[in-house]
């Protein structure tokens, strides 16, 4: 599922402060200036803006034009010029070799099955030069049930929307139905629905699929270097080529 209209609510709504840990959390793994990184899934370019200006050979991907679009003028308020790539990131056959390639958001929850996940991991390892580091995030387990029954209401200027969750029908997955209200100049609403689904795996999953592809020194957190938990949201993984 790519972001359509939901690419401008979740600009104005996205918790803003998350994207400095995410850089911290990125530095902490590729110290080197320099390091050319691919982010899969980089949605409004905050991420990728914080790297270049950290010193990064940074390339960003996402699936969704409207989230690329965002990024670009993101990208031309901080003066700043990186490449910004409509790709799906099962299909890296375009791309280099990179010294790190990440993820985070719970972005690779939205691969509809486990063998899509297997095909990205599979991806990154062949573009990861030797020594390559991939770091990503992804809901827990736990998380994942919690979800079951949000529902969220809201408002940006021009723009009323509904967001309820419940489960998906597979194990570990969920369901987001967004409904949005969207003012027309004539003082009418036009309604626009979007469906989205996530899916999260056993830790166990993550890491015997990435030890089957090669991947070694992998290392799991939580929140940002947090100690494992039941009450996580996010698992942190770094794997090594």
């Amino acid at each position: 599922m790519t972001y359509g209209i939901f690419a401008r609510v979740y600009d104005e709504l996205m918790d803003h402060s998350l994207f400095p840990k995410w850089k911290d959390y990125t530095m902490n793994y590729l110290p080197k200036k320099g390091s050319k990184i691919l982010e899969l899934a980089c949605g409004n370019g905050e991420l990728a803006i914080l790297l270049k200006q950290a010193g990064y050979d940074i390339q960003g991907l996402d699936l969704s034009a409207e989230m690329l679009s965002i990024a670009k003028r993101k990208q031309e308020a901080a003066g700043l010029s990186f490449p910004l790539i409509q790709a799906d990131m099962r299909d890296l056959s375009n791309f280099n070799l990179y010294d790190g390639i990440i993820s985070f958001c719970d972005s690779l929850c939205y691969l509809p099955s486990p063998e899509d996940l297997i095909v990205v991991f599979n991806q990154v390892y062949d573009h990861l030069n030797e020594e390559g580091i991939f770091l990503f995030d992804v809901f827990t387990t736990d998380y994942i049930k919690k979800l079951d029954g949000y529902s969220y209401h809201d408002e940006i200027p021009g723009t009323t929307f509904i967001w309820d969750s419940y489960p998906g029908e597979h194990d570990h997955s969920i369901e987001h139905e967004l409904s949005f209200f969207e003012e027309l100049e004539n003082g009418n609403y036009q309604r626009h629905r979007e469906i989205h689904r996530e899916r999260t795996y056993p830790m166990e999953f993550y890491i015997e699929e990435l030890k089957k592809l090669g991947f070694r020194n992998i290392e799991i957190s939580a929140d940002f270097d947090e100690e494992l938990a039941d009450n996580n949201i996010r698992w942190f993984f770094k794997a090594q080529k």
